[in-house]
């Protein structure tokens, strides 16, 4: 029987009536998402089942959830930057409001734009009928603003004050917050600064999401510690017992990473990586704390990447980074923060340095021993003189002390700044009889800048870097830049002045720290074969007690601010630290020249170009520069006669 057609338009006008299901952003997500095989591992729809803990952590950011604040702690390749694109999805769709994302910086902002924003909404047929195409007039879809009807989607960088207190709104996600900088512009917390906007709204939600940086000044496990502190439990495929995963659990056979398998921790069985999939899905998370607040209304989720799908971050994968990063304290801090999820703990005791001093070795003074390649130099300037330290610099950033120049006069002296220009050609003999020049001098800007800046643009910036040093450890590189600073000695304004580098000094010094307190080998042990270990610093017989205290002058303390919140600062043990701001700068030199991300080849060219017979004179810099400077030909200057400026400041 054919129904009438009042019938069946009835039907259709009540359904036009009738609002859409109430769905979780969980379930709208397995509905409406496709991932876009611009940026996603796993193109085409998407799936929940494949990471089965994103279900709650989604579902509490629903409008059915009493939720209101969302804290994530979370390792690498888990999924959870593609949890916060659902919930942009759902707010758009099913839920509008005026909504901002957060990110450490504009340029983050606005690539995340590109890269994931664009493709989210290009690709859901609901998302793009809703958000007019960029190229529409009066669209408004810009790069960082995306309106739909009943909202607005805002994108903004951490490190603007201006976006961050620009509007009102219900929804905030604020991402990788552990890379925001510590104050804006003197206004406060970027983080305090963003939550300000949602106040006014009674059922707002806030997603704060991060990988974990230093224990101490991580604000996402700041956050993570004030909630109720979720693990995701799942059960052990042999007697069910209901865990969570610890790295501590994770046993491989000695040299054989890709052996890993997890180890239960009640009937100690052996966990395949072939178990995952049936353990996620029969997860759930559980509460391990009492929340300072009983309110319920802020919930936390930590999870590591031991937990990530197969074909993403496997056990092997995990175990292999970390017997690779031993010995290496910024990969095992990269391992900790990025493959557990948990913070890094800074030792910032200043190094004994009565121990420093009954480890200096001897070697000729003047002359770079074998494992050096390359040299350069920190330079700070005082009010009466310019102290220099010249560093040698091998594989795995071994490093030694090779000489320590001071030069009197200070800035105002002209013949002060000539002295600097002439170190600039000074050569130091190498073990093998080649003559190696400083490769990059960074000097500091902080005293008399213009001066300087004025100087370095004479000497050339292929060979000087201007830094300017700043604290905090919640920087994405311990070294940015160059920016382009135009101010003359004269105080005239250049189109294009010196080039300035930035440089986190907390993060040298740390490292310095750790470098120092490596164990050694005994003479026996390298008799035997064994090596130092990478980052070792080795200092000669001719340095003095005076040097080495200022080596380690500083100590590294946690201090409270006026706002409650806690911070890592270095202070200082005594007045004097030229010798260890001097090797931060000169550290800062080998991260601006590349070394910490030469390839072994890199490093095999320069053992090959020092691999000659003594008496021939090769100036040994970074490759890219020697090609550069001489049409792509390697060429062996001669050596020019050494010139020591030296100083009694020692026993002053």
């Amino acid at each position: 029987m054919i129904p009438s057609a009042s019938k069946v338009f009835g039907t259709a006008f009540d359904n036009g009536l009738r609002p859409d299901p109430l769905l979780t952003v969980s379930e709208w997500a397995d509905q409406h998402r496709r991932l876009s095989g611009k940026g996603a591992a796993e193109p085409g729809q998407w799936r929940t089942s494949r990471t089965p803990y994103l279900r709650d952590v989604m579902d509490c950011l629903s409008p059915s959830s009493p939720v209101e604040r969302v804290v994530v702690m979370k390792g690498a390749q888990v999924g959870f930057s593609e949890c916060g694109n659902n919930w942009m999805g759902y707010v758009i769709h099913h839920a509008p409001g005026p909504m901002l994302a957060v990110l450490p910086s504009l340029d983050m902002a606005k690539r995340n734009s590109k890269q994931r924003i664009d493709p989210l909404i290009e690709e859901s047929e609901i998302l793009s009928k809703l958000v007019k195409p960029s190229r529409s007039r009066d669209s408004g879809n810009t790069i960082l603003t995306k309106s739909f009807p009943g909202g607005m989607l805002a994108l903004t960088g951490a490190n603007s004050a201006v976006g961050l207190r620009s509007m009102p709104v219900r929804y905030l996600f604020l991402d990788e917050v552990d890379g925001y900088l510590g104050d804006i512009g003197g206004e406060g917390d970027p983080v305090a600064l963003a939550e300000a906007r949602t106040r006014t709204f009674a059922r707002r939600k806030i997603f704060i999401v991060s990988t974990p940086t230093v224990k101490g000044v991580s604000r996402i496990e700041r956050e993570f510690e004030a909630t109720d502190q979720r693990r995701y439990f799942i059960p052990c495929p042999h007697c069910k017992h209901m865990q969570w995963l610890q790295f501590e659990h994770l046993k491989w056979d000695k040299g054989k990473p890709e052996t890993a398998h997890y180890g239960c921790e009640d009937c100690e069985g052996h966990i395949q990586e072939h178990h995952k999939t049936w353990m996620l899905e029969r997860g759930a998370w559980r509460a391990t704390a009492k929340p300072e607040s009983g309110n319920g209304k802020t919930v936390g989720f930590h999870l590591s990447s031991l937990y990530s799908p197969i074909g993403w971050r496997s056990w092997a994968e995990i175990a292999a980074t970390w017997v690779a990063a031993q010995g290496n304290d910024a990969a095992l801090k990269s391992a900790k923060n990025t493959d557990l999820g948990e913070t890094w703990q800074e030792t910032g005791e200043a190094p004994d340095w009565q121990r420093i001093y009954d480890r200096r070795i001897a070697w000729k003074t003047g002359t770079v021993p074998k494992g050096g390649l390359f040299l350069t130099a920190g330079a700070d300037v005082q009010k009466d003189r310019i102290e220099i330290d010249v560093w040698a610099w091998g594989r795995g950033l071994e490093s030694w002390l090779i000489d320590h120049i001071v030069i009197e006069g200070g800035p105002g002296d002209a013949g002060a700044w000539t002295a600097l220009s002439e170190l600039l050609g000074q050569t130091w003999s190498h073990e093998t009889g080649a003559a190696l020049r400083i490769s990059k001098l960074a000097i500091d800007t902080g005293y008399e800048t213009p001066t300087v800046y004025s100087w370095a643009r004479k000497a050339g910036f292929a060979q000087v870097a201007p830094v300017k040093g700043v604290e905090g450890f919640n920087r994405s590189s311990p070294v940015s830049g160059p920016t382009y600073v135009d101010s003359t000695n004269a105080g005239k304004r250049l189109r294009r002045g010196a080039r300035l580098w930035t440089v986190a000094v907390s993060t040298f010094k740390a490292e310095t720290y750790r470098f120092l307190r490596l164990d050694r080998p005994t003479d026996e042990e390298r008799a035997d074969g064994a090596t130092y270990p990478q980052g070792s610093i080795h200092l000669p017989t001719w340095v003095e007690t005076e040097w080495i205290k200022q080596l380690v002058a500083e100590q590294l303390v946690t201090v409270r601010t006026k706002r409650g919140f806690t911070r890592l600062e270095w202070q200082k043990l005594r007045d004097r630290n030229e010798a260890l701001d001097c090797r931060v700068y000169a550290r800062a030199a080998t991260w601006i020249m590349g070394a910490d991300r030469w390839s072994d080849a890199r490093w095999q060219h320069l053992e090959d170009q020092l691999n000659i017979h003594a008496g021939d004179d090769l100036c040994v810099e970074p490759v890219e520069a020697l090609e550069a400077r001489h049409g792509g030909q390697i060429v062996r200057p001669h050596a020019s006669h050494r010139r020591v400026i030296t100083s009694g400041y020692m026993n002053r």
